[in-house]
């Protein structure tokens, strides 16, 4: 699945290069960008993924991407622009 997504990323860098495409674009819909997030090996071992919040905001919105992780039931932080999200159904408590 990373070898999808690392594809994905360098046709996003060639078609901008190329002024093909503006960097707001996206040839996925959002469920696809959603489906391609949840799809992650960690995701399925139930780890961690990070993501930039101006990222989600741009592909899917925020509201569809909070609805996508209160249907699987995870728990998400955000700080200095990035969500970090933890793939299970796990509390999630502060160290410090």
């Amino acid at each position: 699945m990373w070898r999808r997504a690392k594809a994905v990323n360098r046709l996003f860098t060639i078609l901008r290069q190329s002024g093909g495409m503006t960097y707001h674009s996206s040839p996925l819909t959002p469920e696809m960008w959603l489906q391609e997030i949840f799809a992650s090996k960690a995701v399925q071992r139930g780890e961690v993924i990070r993501r930039k919040a101006r990222d989600i905001e741009r592909f899917v919105g925020m509201d569809l991407f909070r609805d996508e992780l209160r249907r699987r039931r995870f728990r998400a932080v955000e700080n200095a622009g990035q969500i970090i999200v933890f793939c299970n159904q796990q509390a999630v408590r502060p160290v410090a």
